[in-house]
């Protein structure tokens, strides 16, 4: 199908060619090796030239799987949130223990491929990636077990995806700002902290909270306001959604 054709460009909404011979490589071989690329240079480091080098391969090989950079990435992105756990709606712990399960690993999982937030509002139609998809029933079924209905179901998943993306995006430039200085949390926050003391010497509050923060570890500070950030959001959830009964059961 010419590219002016397809419905939307992305891998998900092209049909596959047919091959009339086994390929050198795989799809799973490029889109693997495409990921150790990102882990370890980032997304600037990311072209379909290099790839072919790590890979051994010719242009041709590559684009049997994938048209271009763009649907590559589609693929990447799709593989990595196949590392989430997904939620199970037979939970004898109850909705939102679940969700809270899911939303700490899909935060882990993201902070472990930090280049992937640069990339979360260009990827194309990723919700159609086959473990997005897988992600996504899951959670919406553990809401329904809780009482949710599907349309507010749907809405309970975004409001819990966009917590968790939001959050992992400023998460994910600080640590990788870390990396590159080389420097520890705690050594960093010693150094700013003159700084920031200075700065918030005419706003009061802010200073309060600044000098109350000083001497926590900022990995488990990170963690705490994580989760109680996400506690917020479920408390809200269950209010406006969920029956009564549900609602204190959970």
């Amino acid at each position: 199908m010419p590219a002016d054709k397809q419905p939307y460009p992305s891998v998900w909404t092209r049909p596959q060619r047919p091959r009339r011979e086994q390929p050198p490589l795989s799809r799973g071989q490029i889109v693997s090796a495409a990921l150790e690329l990102l882990d370890a240079q980032g997304i600037d480091a990311l072209s379909m030239r290099k790839l072919g080098t790590r890979l051994n391969a010719g242009a041709t090989s590559m684009y049997t799987h994938v048209a271009n950079k763009d649907e590559l990435i589609e693929l990447v992105v799709d593989k990595v949130y196949g590392e989430v756990e997904v939620p199970s709606a037979d939970d004898p712990a109850g909705w939102r223990a679940a969700i809270t399960r899911c939303a700490r690993s899909m935060r882990a999982t993201l902070l472990r491929h930090p280049w992937i937030v640069s990339v979360q509002g260009e990827v194309g139609v990723a919700y159609l990636g086959p473990n997005v998809m897988r992600q996504n029933e899951a959670i919406l079924a553990v809401f329904e077990q809780g009482g949710f209905t599907l349309e507010a179901a749907d809405r309970a998943l975004n409001t819990v995806v966009a917590y968790v993306i939001g959050v992992s995006t400023s998460e994910a430039a600080w640590l990788t700002t870390l990396a590159r200085s080389g420097k520890s949390e705690q050594e960093w926050a010693e150094s700013l902290w003159p700084t920031a003391e200075k700065a918030a010497r005419d706003y009061p509050r802010l200073g309060k909270l600044y000098a109350a923060q000083r001497n926590q570890n900022m990995s488990a500070t990170r963690d705490a306001e994580f989760d109680s950030g996400l506690e917020c959001i479920l408390d809200g959830l269950a209010a406006r959604f969920a029956p009564q009964e549900v609602r204190h059961s959970s």
